[in-house]
């Protein structure tokens, strides 16, 4: 063996290990308190706070605060950690705001973030303490609250909903039209109200009664009047898509 090929053994190992761990390098944030701070961006994505004129446009490693207002394009998607390390994804055109991200002295948090309409996966960090802590992802038709586990929200134009839970236990319940709140509406002359329809099947309980405990490979939908179905199982199969395949692929990457 020539002495060019011997250097060319002993150096192919070491660059293959330094690859391998530029690949495996585990994403680490800064760590915040009082807001989240983005970590991975493509595409369009603006935002609007308080006391701004206009959106602006989010970059990599912006910190978005309680109060904001996000949108995604039609290319966008977003993803934040929150000050307890908490991971949450939005994908293109989700609409959301950061409603609360405190993280108490004793390491109890209050999250809540309010999704207006789109995808949202999140991976939460579990909780290291006992009562008062709370997370919690909404729409306008139910909330999702969770201690630990990996889940998603789904909402779609007309307020209906469907959450997956991936990991754990989460508890979803409707909101009350006293709670919920009401969307923008656009004016206009009045139009006739549709009266009353038959539902067929199994009926769905109504907004005032129902809370579910959603576990692990199961789901629920919400329909747009703010009615649950009973929660089903679900498949890999029949869930996997890019969206999927790409939450997974950096739900890895975080060194938890």
């Amino acid at each position: 063996m020539s002495k060019g090929t011997k250097i060319i053994v002993a150096v192919l190992p070491v660059l293959l290990l330094i690859g391998f761990a530029q690949a495996q390098t585990p994403i680490t944030v800064k760590m915040t308190k009082g807001q989240a701070q983005v970590t991975s961006l493509t595409g369009k994505v603006s935002m609007v706070c308080a006391g701004q004129t206009g959106a602006v446009d989010l970059k990599t490693y912006d910190f978005i605060k309680p109060g904001c207002e996000v949108s995604t394009g039609v290319d966008g998607r977003l993803e934040m950690v929150l000050p307890d390390r908490s991971v949450v994804r939005f994908a293109q055109k989700t609409k959301f705001k950061l409603v609360q991200a405190d993280i108490g002295a004793r390491g109890s948090r209050s999250v809540g973030i309010s999704m207006t309409l789109g995808k949202i996966w999140t991976n939460v960090r579990k909780s290291l303490v006992g009562g008062g802590d709370r997370f919690e992802i909404s729409c306008q038709n139910a909330v999702a609250g969770v201690r630990g586990t990996i889940y998603r929200m789904d909402v779609e134009m007309d307020q209906s909903a469907v959450v997956k839970v991936y990991d754990g236990e989460v508890s979803v319940s409707g909101v009350s039209q006293t709670q919920k709140p009401q969307p923008p509406t656009k004016l206009g002359p009045p139009k006739p109200v549709a009266g009353p329809t038959v539902i067929e099947g199994p009926k769905p309980v109504t907004m005032e009664q129902w809370v579910y405990i959603v576990r692990s490979m199961q789901q629920v939908q919400i329909t747009s009047d703010g009615r649950a179905l009973k929660p089903r199982d679900f498949t890999e199969e029949e869930d996997m898509d890019d969206w999927v395949k790409w939450n997974k692929l950096r739900d890895k990457q975080f060194d938890r």
